[in-house]
């Protein structure tokens, strides 16, 4: 588990996200998050440290000692966990590093990267009450009560409900089936939608085996 820092480890002056270098310009496209971490330098020295910005290919990383270009990092990052990369450039108070991980690590990590950045919209009630985890299975269907059926990707699941990107918004309150399991309507942000189960599933593991599309 990532070690919580205060805030006030953090440096205290305003922080200016540095560029992207052209060539990785356009790759991933950075979120706006707010996450406490530690990192650990070449040395083996270890800080707490913030993100501010991130994709699956770098993050913006404000930090007490900012290395040097080239070095090696290491990173515990809450909600995320460790990533890998090395220092791309400096900034006063922190700096930008790129991110080192494989096609699926990066494709996981872009689903905790768009539930980060979507939990103050889907901080539903019965969320509170039930754990959210990004599932293992993502790609899905939603099937309306006329027969219309959409492709959709799961964002996070619940045992009471499930966040979907998803290119209609149906109606608040709008019975749907997801995979196999019946739910209805109860959010809309700005990728998609928010659905509560009919019932409360028992088992996270139930859940991801009824997301499979029939």
């Amino acid at each position: 588990m990532v070690r919580r820092m205060l805030s006030d480890d953090l440096p205290s002056p305003q922080f200016i996200a540095p560029a992207r270098p052209r060539a990785e310009a356009g790759r991933f496209q950075r979120v706006q998050v707010s996450v406490l971490g530690r990192y650990m330098l070449a040395d083996r020295r270890e800080f707490p440290c913030q993100i501010l910005e991130m994709s699956p290919g770098d993050a913006v990383v404000i930090a007490p000692v900012a290395g040097i270009e080239g070095e090696k990092v290491i990173a515990y990052i809450d909600h995320i966990g460790r990533i890998e990369g090395t220092i791309i450039s400096q900034a006063e108070g922190g700096f930008l590093m790129d991110i080192a991980a494989s096609p699926r690590k990066r494709d996981k990590m872009a689903a905790q990267l768009t539930w980060l950045a979507n939990k103050d919209v889907l901080n539903l009630p019965e969320d509170r009450r039930h754990e959210r985890v990004v599932p293992d299975i993502r790609h899905s269907t939603v099937v309306l009560d006329d027969g219309r059926r959409y492709n959709c990707k799961i964002i996070d699941i619940s045992l009471s409900g499930a966040a979907i990107e998803l290119d209609v918004r149906p109606a608040m309150g709008t019975p749907v089936t997801l995979g196999r399991m019946r739910a209805r309507v109860v959010r809309h942000f700005q990728n998609g939608v928010a659905v509560e189960f009919a019932s409360a599933q028992e088992m996270l593991t139930v859940i991801q085996q009824n997301l499979r599309m029939n």
